[in-house]
């Protein structure tokens, strides 16, 4: 940091949608946190949104500059640990959008670049502060539930035809389990810890799918069974969390609505920012059903927590170990659907006692 008493610097690599409708919105509605420089090739597009921002045309030269404390990564998967570690190197802290990289050992290598180079590393898991999640959360950890026993977790969208775009193509870090898997995976790591062992089914199943756009994925712990799934078939009739345990169950069924808002122009922090008027539904042993208010979501939470960590206010809010363990999630399921087989996360026993 160049002056603790100073807004913090950030340069912005990448102005696609994860750009232009999470990360921009989100470092400009965080105090303390000042956009100065986007890294992208279409400079009207930029400065229509962000007018007083510096635009360059390559990752290289933001990262140079001496006024930036804070790169943040929003660029395509396998650009990240390439670019991460460039910035890391240059002595910038650096957040990375998920998923972390494309794979386990490029995950290790550069949590060990950042501590050689003494700064922060930080992967952007913001479905932590989703108002889904949360609602759910809230509920099993009221033990009203008893010992959960069940817990399906759904991102599915309706998408039969396929698009033109990197992430639909045969590329390295594209499919549907690449783009969805860190945010479910994540969140179940957080509520459960680290399973036991994997069982995935992962396929393309719409016309002309080049890369994988369905995915089931089971993470086997003792006496608990967590299912994991997304895809681009599903018009309906699903929930986003269904959770059974020993003395009743719960159901959400609306996705939280913060990605719509920042489409449709809703300002992080405003008064209706976050805001879930669709309820959690408990289920109590004697079937009988009530509502729970869902709390509102705040994906602004991540940044206001890297702002703090930056100026030593507090801990890294997705630290790399967190993110390594999601990508030990996401090998073993695409090694369990190659093979067919139930396999173990391939992380050392320190990462395992320490991932948390």
């Amino acid at each position: 940091m160049n002056n603790k008493d100073l807004a913090i610097n950030v340069a912005l690599i990448g102005y696609g949608y994860v750009g232009q409708y999470f990360h921009g919105p989100l470092l400009s509605a965080t105090e303390g946190l000042r956009l100065k420089t986007v890294v992208s090739s279409q400079v009207d597009k930029v400065k229509a949104d962000f007018p007083d921002v510096v635009v360059v045309s390559s990752a290289e030269e933001a990262i140079k500059d001496r006024d930036i404390d804070l790169v943040v990564l929003a660029t395509p998967n396998e650009t990240h640990a390439p670019l991460a570690e460039l910035a890391l190197k240059a002595g910038k802290n650096v957040v990375v959008d998920k998923p972390f990289t494309l794979t386990l050992d490029q995950a290790r290598h550069l949590q060990q670049v950042a501590e050689e180079n003494q700064v922060i590393l930080s992967v952007f898991h913001n479905r932590r502060w989703d108002s889904d999640y949360l609602g759910i959360k809230a509920v099993i950890e009221s033990g009203k539930l008893g010992r959960i026993v069940h817990f399906e977790s759904h991102i599915d969208k309706f998408q039969p035809r396929v698009i033109d775009r990197w992430r639909d193509k045969n590329l390295p870090g594209s499919g549907l389990w690449f783009d969805i898997g860190p945010h479910i995976a994540d969140q179940a790591l957080q509520l459960f810890g680290l399973p036991e062992s994997i069982q995935a089914n992962i396929a393309n199943l719409r016309d002309n799918a080049e890369i994988d756009d369905w995915a089931h994925v089971v993470l086997n712990y003792s006496k608990l069974k967590v299912i994991l799934n997304c895809s681009m078939l599903s018009a309906g009739g699903v929930s986003r969390f269904t959770v059974h345990g020993t003395e009743g169950s719960a159901v959400k069924s609306e996705a939280d609505k913060q990605e719509d808002q920042l489409i449709a122009g809703i300002k992080p922090g405003t008064p209706e920012w976050g805001i879930d008027s669709d309820d959690v539904i408990l289920f109590d042993e004697n079937l009988t059903s009530s509502p729970q208010a869902t709390p509102k979501g705040d994906q602004l939470q991540y940044y206001f927590a890297i702002r703090d960590t930056l100026l030593g206010l507090r801990q890294n809010p997705v630290t790399p170990l967190q993110a390594i363990a999601v990508m030990a999630v996401i090998e073993a399921a695409y090694s369990s659907a190659k093979s067919g087989r139930v396999v173990e996360l391939t992380l050392t026993s320190a990462e395992k006692e320490k991932w948390l």
